[in-house]
């Protein structure tokens, strides 16, 4: 449905187990991958005998977008999945699987992860949050799924930004400006990646909140101007009818 939309773009590949082991056990990934029947890996995240092969394509393709400056569409999304199980619809987390790749493939010291999905990152979080490598900044609703990320969540390179429900383009622009781009300036990241979720838009059924779709392309031209190197990794958005535009609307503030 996406690539319908787009008139350039190019096939992913799938993570090796070993690129997959950069973020998690051994145990999740084998566990994921021994998967035949039907099961359900949390009370949100079901696992068949083809979730491996469309997680690891997933997270495969986040890493050729990391090290090209690309737009990874793909699902299942990413950021909640932890290193050692599967959370919140997402089974592999793609955005630091492609982060680990980068940093190893470029011999990068710094990446920042802007996160402006309606959920917090938690996988994400938890992940970087004792490496002083990566930056790790999330914008979402709060209190909200999963319930981490409040005013109080931070780390030395962990910044959570929890926004009312309701909030709309003036209050993610206003918590951009005065947090995100400060945060970020003094990290001085040789690469951005960015969870890109759409589903804090106005019409999207699983949140409360108002972005339009001139506030998610004014959000994502921000990002790129963040830094000389930055790629987007899709996370959520779930009215389907929508999320066309809104990654359009993304794909003109990342190349602006």
């Amino acid at each position: 449905m996406l690539l319908a939309h787009q008139h350039i773009w190019s096939e992913g590949r799938a993570a090796t187990v070993e690129e997959l082991r950069l973020c998690h056990t051994a145990e999740h990934v084998e566990l994921v991958r021994s998967v035949e029947d039907a099961v359900w890996l949390d009370g949100d995240t079901v696992c068949t005998a083809t979730t491996f092969e469309a997680a690891a394509l997933a997270a495969g393709t986040a890493i050729d977008a990391a090290l090209r400056g690309g737009f990874a569409l793909v699902r299942p999304p990413g950021h909640h999945a932890l290193a050692g199980r599967a959370m919140g619809f997402c089974v592999f987390n793609n955005v630091a699987v492609a982060t680990r790749a980068a940093q190893q493939r470029l011999g990068l010291d710094r990446v920042a992860i802007v996160d402006f999905d309606v959920h917090h990152g938690n996988g994400t979080d938890a992940i970087f949050r004792d490496d002083d490598s990566v930056l790790f900044v999330s914008l979402h609703q709060w209190p909200f799924y999963p319930g981490s990320g409040g005013p109080d969540d931070q780390a030395e390179t962990t910044v959570n930004v929890p926004l009312r429900a309701g909030s709309g383009d003036e209050e993610y622009l206003e918590a951009f400006a005065r947090v995100v781009e400060p945060a970020v300036e003094r990290f001085e990241p040789q690469l951005v990646l960015v969870s890109a979720g759409f589903d804090a838009h106005v019409r999207d059924p699983l949140s409360d909140m108002s972005v339009t779709e001139d506030g998610f392309r004014e959000l994502s031209r921000r990002c790129r101007a963040l830094s000389e190197r930055v790629a987007a990794v899709l996370e959520g958005g779930y009215e389907l009818e929508t999320l066309p535009g809104l990654v359009d609307a993304a794909l003109d503030g990342f190349t602006s």
